[in-house]
Order: C-alpha cells, then sequence, then structure tokens
C-alpha cells in the first residue's frame, strides 16, 4: 500500500480518484438538474420556486454547515421577491433602504462570508493535502463559479442535497471511529480535562482545557458568556430570518406547506453537529495534544503557521489518520464540497442582490437576458475578488482572522435583525425610522470595530497588558450586540412616531397582522408619486368598505376607465407576484378579489432578427431563450396581488407537532449540558 501513498501526503491514489469522481459526479448532477430552470430570473435566482421540503431543507443545512463549521467547529412565500432588500422596498417605499441593504449585504459577503469559506479550506487542503494553497483555492472557485453560473440556484440546491446527505453519511462514520479510539463518550468527558500539551508556559492556563469544557450555560465571563445566548439569539434571527443566502432557499420552495417543512427539516439536522463536529473535535485534542492542543505561540506556529492557536487542523487530523482509503478520500472530497457548497450558494445569493436590487435601478428597463447575464459576469467579478484576497489570508494570523470575521458579523447583523423584525411586527414603523435606526446602528458597530482592531492585543502568558480601552476589552462582543439593537430599536420607533405613517393601505400583507389580508394593496411609491391614478385609489377605498365589484380586477377598472392612455397603464398599481396560468384559474375559483394582470400584447417585443451561431452557443451555454429578451417590465407573465399563505390542514398539524418536538430535543439539550 505504501507505494500507492502519494509524495507528501497520507493519501493514497484511489483516494485521488475518489475526489475527482466525486467531484464529477456533483457537477453533472448540478447542471443536469437546472437544464430546466435557466432561462429565466425566476428560474436561475429561485430554482423555479418547484423545490420540496427535503431539497429545501438539506440546501439550508449543506449553505449553513460549510467549511467554517467543519474547520472552525471541529402561494409560493413572497411577492416575486427575489431578495430581502427587495421587501423591504415594498414595506417602506423609496429605494435608500434597498439599495443601502443591497450593498452592505454584498460588503458582508465578499470580505466575510468568502473571506471565512477561503481561510477554513486554505487551513484544509494544506494540513491534509498538501497541494499549492493558491492552485487549489483557485480551482476550487472555478468550480463553484461554473456550478453558479451555468444553473443557477437550481444547481446549487440538487448538489447541496447531494452534499448534505455525504456530509452527514461521512461524519457520522468518522464519528464512530472517533468515540471508538477514547472509548466512548465516559472516555471523552474522563479523558478531555487531561488533554495538554507537554510544552506548556509556566504559571498561566495557556492551552489547558476549559473547566467548563461541557457546560452550554457559562460564568458571565467566559469567552460565550451565559447571557450572551440573547446577543447569539440576534445574529442567529439575522441569518436564518434575513440573510439572502439562507432565504433565497426558502423562497424557492414550491408552496408554504413545503417552505415551513423545510425549515423544520433543516433544524431537525442542525442537532447533529454536536455530536459530528464537535465531539470530534475535542476527541482530535486528547489524541494530538501537541499539535491541536499546542499551549505556545511558538510551537504553534511551527505546527500549522499560527501564533494563536491549531485547533482549526484538528477535524483534518481525524479523517487523515482514522478514516480507511478510499473513505479517506470520500470524506476528503465532502469536506471540500462543503467549501464548494457554501462558495456557491454566496455566489448564487450576492449575484441576486447585485442583479436585482442594484443593476435593476441602473438600467430600469433590462430585459432577463440581461438580467441574467450581469448575474452571471458579477459572479466571475466575485471569484476576481476571493482570488485577490487569498495574499492577505496568508498573511493573516490564523484564527485571528476568523475571530474578527465572527465580530465584524455581529457589529453588523444586530440592526438589520431589529428594522426586519420591526417592518414585520409593527406597522406604524416608517421609512425614515427604519432607515435612521440601521444608520445609527451601523455607525455605532464601525467605531467599536475600528477601535477593536486598532491595537494588538498581546498573546496568551505574555506580561503586557491589554492596550485596548475597557469599554472594548470588558464588553463582550455579544453584550455589545444586544446594546446595538436595543439602541437601533428605540431610535427606529421614536423617530417613527414623531413623524407621518405610512397609508395602511399600503401595507397589506406585508406585516404580521395582516398576512391574511383579502384587500388590494396600494403600490407606495405609485400613491406617493402618481396624483393620476385618484379612479384607482378611490376603488380601493371602496373595496375595503365592500361597497366595490369584487368580481372585477383592478386592471379591468384601469383599462376600462383609461386613466392616462399612455404606456404606463400597463404597469401595474398594485402590487403583485408572478404566477402561471393555471394559478391564475386556481385564484379565480377561490373568488379572489384581486385579478391578475395579463402582459400588454400591443406592447410586447418580437425579436426575429437572424441570431449568429456564436449569439446561439452563448444563449445555450447560459440557459437563455428568446423569451429571456423581454423586459422585465413588461415580460409575458401573469401577476398576482395575493401570495396565498394558506396551509394543508395535515401538513400544518404534523409540522407543528414536529417544531413542538424540536423546541423540545433544544431544551433538554440545554438542560443536560446546562
Amino acid at each position: 500500500m505504501a507505494s500507492d501513498t502519494v509524495a507528501g501526503t497520507k493519501l493514497h491514489v484511489g483516494d485521488f480518484i475518489v475526489i475527482v469522481g466525486y467531484f464529477a459526479f456533483v457537477l453533472f448532477i448540478g447542471l443536469w438538474s437546472s437544464r430546466k430552470n435557466r432561462g429565466s430570473a425566476g428560474g436561475y435566482f429561485l430554482a423555479g420556486r418547484n423545490m420540496n421540503f427535503i431539497l429545501v431543507g438539506s440546501s439550508l443545512f449543506a449553505s449553513n454547515i460549510g467549511s467554517i463549521h467543519f474547520v472552525g467547529l471541529a402561494g409560493s412565500v413572497l411577492h416575486q421577491v427575489f431578495t430581502m432588500p427587495e421587501y423591504m422596498k415594498m414595506r417602506f417605499g423609496g429605494k435608500r433602504i434597498q439599495i443601502y441593504l443591497a450593498v452592505l449585504s454584498l460588503f458582508v459577503y465578499i470580505f466575510t462570508k468568502i473571506s471565512a469559506d477561503l481561510y477554513a479550506g486554505a487551513i484544509f487542503i494544506e494540513q491534509s493535502l498538501k497541494w499549492d494553497i493558491y492552485a487549489s483555492i483557485t480551482l476550487l472557485l472555478a468550480i463553484a463559479a461554473i456550478f453558479t453560473i451555468a444553473g443557477g440556484l437550481t444547481a446549487v440546491i440538487w448538489t447541496d442535497f447531494v452534499q448534505a446527505i455525504l456530509m452527514i453519511v461521512g461524519a457520522i462514520a468518522l464519528m464512530i471511529l472517533a468515540f471508538a479510539k477514547v472509548g466512548g463518550f465516559s472516555g471523552l468527558v474522563e479523558k478531555y480535562p487531561n488533554a495538554i500539551a507537554n510544552q506548556t508556559i509556566p504559571n498561566t492556563t495557556c492551552g489547558y482545557p476549559r473547566k467548563d469544557y461541557m457546560n452550554l450555560w457559562r460564568d458571565k465571563d467566559a469567552d460565550i458568556p451565559w447571557a450572551g445566548v440573547i446577543g447569539l439569539s440576534i445574529n442567529s434571527i439575522w441569518y436564518w430570518c434575513s440573510d439572502q443566502v439562507i432565504v433565497q432557499r426558502t423562497l424557492a420552495a414550491k408552496n408554504f406547506d413545503h417552505a415551513k417543512a423545510g425549515t423544520l427539516f433543516c433544524g431537525y439536522l442542525k442537532i447533529l453537529p454536536l455530536f459530528l463536529l464537535i465531539f470530534p473535535g475535542m476527541i482530535a485534542r486528547i489524541l494530538y495534544p501537541d499539535t491541536v492542543g499546542c499551549a505556545t505561540p511558538e510551537t504553534c506556529m511551527e505546527v500549522c503557521g499560527s501564533r494563536s492557536g491549531c485547533s482549526n487542523i484538528a477535524y483534518p487530523s481525524l479523517v487523515i489518520d482514522l478514516m480507511p482509503p478510499g473513505a479517506r478520500g470520500l470524506m476528503l472530497a465532502v469536506m471540500l464540497a462543503a467549501l464548494m457548497s457554501s462558495l456557491t450558494s454566496i455566489f448564487n445569493s450576492s449575484c441576486t442582490i447585485f442583479a436585482m436590487d442594484i443593476w435593476l435601478h441602473i438600467r430600469k428597463k433590462a430585459s432577463e437576458l440581461e438580467i441574467m447575464i450581469i448575474g452571471r459576469v458579477f459572479v466571475v467579478v466575485l471569484v476576481v475578488i476571493s482570488i485577490v484576497w487569498i495574499p492577505v489570508l496568508r498573511a493573516s494570523e490564523g484564527s485571528e482572522l476568523f475571530v474578527y470575521i465572527q465580530e465584524v458579523s455581529s457589529f453588523m447583523q444586530p440592526p438589520i435583525c431589529c428594522v426586519y423584525l420591526l417592518s414585520i411586527l409593527w406597522d406604524r414603523l416608517n421609512e425614515l425610522g427604519a432607515f435612521s435606526g440601521l444608520v445609527l446602528g451601523m455607525v455605532v458597530g464601525l467605531i467599536r470595530f475600528i477601535v477593536e482592531y486598532s491595537y494588538t492585543v498581546p498573546d496568551c502568558g505574555d506580561p503586557a497588558p491589554d492596550p485596548r480601552p475597557a469599554i472594548v476589552s470588558k464588553f463582550h462582543y455579544l453584550y455589545f450586540s444586544i446594546f446595538v439593537f436595543c439602541l437601533t430599536g428605540i431610535t427606529a420607533i421614536v423617530i417613527s412616531l414623531l413623524t407621518k405613517p405610512i397609508d395602511k393601505r399600503c401595507l397589506e400583507r406585508l406585516t404580521w397582522k395582516t398576512r391574511h389580508s383579502k384587500r388590494p394593496r396600494l403600490d407606495i411609491d405609485k400613491v406617493m408619486n402618481d396624483a393620476s391614478i385618484p379612479e384607482l385609489v378611490s376603488y380601493v377605498e371602496n373595496y375595503n368598505n365592500g361597497s366595490a365589484e369584487k368580481d372585477k380586477t383592478e386592471m379591468d377598472v384601469f383599462r376600462e376607465k383609461e386613466i392616462t392612455g399612455k404606456e404606463e397603464a400597463k404597469e401595474e398599481i398594485i402590487d403583485n407576484s408572478s404566477i402561471d396560468m393555471k394559478e391564475k384559474e386556481a385564484l379565480n375559483e377561490q373568488n379572489n378579489p384581486v385579478e391578475v394582470v395579463l402582459e400588454d400584447k400591443h406592447n410586447e417585443v418580437t425579436y426575429n432578427e437572424p441570431i449568429s451561431i456564436f449569439k446561439r452557443i452563448a444563449y445555450w451555454l447560459c440557459g437563455m431563450d428568446e423569451s429571456s429578451r423581454r423586459s422585465l417590465a413588461s415580460h409575458g407573465v401573469v401577476r398576482e396581488d395575493m401570495v396565498s399563505i394558506k396551509e394543508n390542514r395535515k401538513w400544518k398539524i404534523t409540522s407543528n407537532v414536529l417544531a413542538v418536538i424540536l423546541m423540545g430535543v433544544v431544551v433538554f439539550h440545554f438542560i443536560y449540558f446546562a
């Protein structure tokens, strides 16, 4: 077997064959699954909104459990909304909140999420495969970009599904081998306190395991204090409820039932990392105390190139030493795929935000062809930025960068979380209040960030004092998260109460209280800016008072009265969502008071000019067809106002029961490991 070992690694030729074969298989699955959903913005960005709950849940899990976790932790659902900033535009009107959140999201994705994945992938590749780091990461970025550019969200979700299965199966196998090595769970609990490196710093606790290593509720001065669970909850609400990477998968569900079931499925999968990642990471410290548990900066620098510790090599060390040939290659492929999964998710979500929230403001009449090309080109831009960022990662101090990423996220997440919650739960919140709260919260967070990273913190065991101001060094970032959340909320509430409220007719189905409303909703921007539609406003008022003809549509009224007689008459005044003809008929059968707006046939543009062979090839590679060349503003689809959130009774009961059970399991873990 030794002759089969590839020089410089513990991998056999068979392991590399498995790795290459795995990536080829997953690439085929992703591109094959997306072949029918590439020709429209809805198909490319939201996977045609046709994903069942298993695919949604698996993709949520795979997008969340990326390489960072392996290394660092060793009707349709909305109204033609592709991104969360689009919802904010519908809720408040105007453009500044939408653009502000879009730009901020791209900044966070590029300089924290992509950086974190690349850093984790760099550590993994260096320690396990001994490949050249620049060539390896460039190759992974290229594969991730191919998935996203050629396939869109459908390819991403299907590859996430395959990778989630292999992640779980491989991690379970490694967990069993690891526990067998230390004598089971009791052996882990008994041996972990003694997992101390031979070389330590005298008269310090540097490199020693924590005494509360099995406790979730820790002292108020611990690395994660017990009260910090509130700050963690704030950050988690932002991530799971408003982060585009996560929300985009939920929007891709075929209906509300599958969206809800998908999140529950992911919730159950999220119980696994404690057993599949954290406990094996602790076992790695027991098995490799002098490397994974190195105590001195000099030793750690020699082992893994970081003065602050080598815990990042824990999981790769287990894979290399405990897994048999072949299975080792498959597990390494899964870990590499975790990096790719996270990157494809971020790439797809980033290009969606850029195309739908930024480019459409620059080019208001952009065709679907243009939108999809821009989205794909932006992926290439992200890849270039990511590759340029690699030298910065190489020059960084290992886990210092990881801590930096986590803290930067905690400074930016609370204001967004607060405003999203208020937007849904409190209809009195207006645009000025929301924008003011966002800006103030971000300014305070950036000030904390600048002050904190303006100083160099001494290594563990260094007698030099911490040079940072006490308000930074003694104010834990999770406590700071709570503070910024409250500051943002108070600012938004006070300013909203002191200024003019939003017309309630513009908030139908945009807040929790009005989520089941049947009344028509006016577009806030058109109500504020277009004085030529008094008849429509009057109709909506009459409808809300019960005096309008409920079987007549707003667009019918609009056409009959011929308010403007201009091209603008075909644009929807009532905010609507994209549906097909079958959904239109279903809505009519339900006596839906809000009809759908069909495309104006007289304004449809037909492209009959010949297309060159090169353009045809380009269109095929990008999954585009003739219909993709029409403007999104006058696309030949049917649009509805009300998106059903009605649930199938059996699905609802089943989901609610499973949700209660899931909460019980979580509470049990908190009590057991308290």
